[in-house]
């Protein structure tokens, strides 16, 4: 069973840091979060509504497949709004994200009806982000013990409830979210279109950036065996990324690797990029900048 198969409200020692919504990253893990964030996107986009909403968007300077590291920078502080933002950081973000959101709806000539406002699909989302997060704490530091987890669960609903997603759409409990979850991954799809658009992702393939011959296919590959080690096996098979023992090993003792190296790290090191993000999400609202 690998550290993305295992049900979220699996419970066993371990830290007792104080808990809050994002306590695991504010404990120095947003660093090594980056690398799940492509098998988080991989998660969202397998819902077909999500996947060609992404994919059709005439939002140009969003597009993850162009542009990955603006989009990265959007969706980090995205989560740190909704973990650590003050109310007028997240209602100028929402106002942001909103403006964003407005522009993504299908036409008549796509394949799947979609609509960025839909708070099923922004539930969708929602889950994916808390599911990552769980599972690189559970990966990096360990399980989280039952109070911790409690209040860490119910501080997650922000990740929908700062957009459109309402307090009473967020299941109830960590035994009505593993419902929740069981449920959703029957909607799971990606067809062949959404596939070659999330290849790339998966393999961390920059948009016009090109490693001689050896050198870039060896990036690829240690890169597609972080992101489909961080997958479910459900994601793995509509993805059709292969995966066996041995694969399973290598990401272990690398991921064993990172975490030594992450837990010598400097503090602010560790922190980074969550320690900055709420910093430039304010100059950017003092200087009139864009917020995405």
């Amino acid at each position: 069973m690998t550290i993305a198969e295992r049900p979220i409200n699996e419970t066993a020692p371990s830290s007792t840091r104080a808990s809050k919504w994002g306590a695991g990253f504010d404990d120095g893990l947003m660093g090594v979060a980056l690398l799940a964030g492509p098998a988080n996107v991989i998660m969202q986009l397998a819902r077909p509504g999500v996947g060609y909403g992404v994919m059709e968007s005439r939002v140009e300077s969003g597009r993850i497949d162009r542009h990955p590291i603006k989009r990265a920078r959007t969706t980090f502080t995205y989560l740190a709004v909704a973990g650590r933002g003050t109310d007028e950081q997240k209602a100028a973000f929402r106002r942001a994200v909103n403006r964003a959101h407005a522009q993504v709806y299908s036409t008549e000539e796509s394949p799947v009806q979609y609509n960025a406002f839909d708070k099923n699909l922004q539930l969708w989302v929602a889950a994916c982000l808390y599911k990552g997060a769980v599972d690189v704490h559970r990966l990096f530091v360990g399980e989280m013990d039952e109070q911790m987890a409690e209040q860490h669960y119910r501080e997650g609903s922000t990740l929908g409830t700062t957009l459109q997603v309402s307090p009473e759409m967020w299941p109830a409990d960590r035994a009505a979210f593993d419902k929740y979850w069981e449920e959703s991954l029957e909607q799971v799809h990606i067809d062949d279109a959404v596939r070659e658009y999330l290849y790339p992702i998966a393999v961390s393939r920059v948009h016009g950036v090109r490693l001689p011959g050896p050198l870039q296919r060896y990036a690829e590959y240690w890169a597609g065996l972080i992101t489909t080690g961080f997958l479910p096996q459900r994601f793995r098979d509509e993805m059709r990324l292969p995966w066996d023992q041995q694969r399973q090993r290598r990401f272990d003792r690398l991921m064993k690797v990172i975490r030594t190296v992450n837990n010598a790290a400097p503090g602010f090191v560790r922190r980074f990029p969550f320690n900055v993000l709420l910093k430039d999400l304010d100059w950017r609202i003092r200087t009139g900048r864009p917020l995405i």
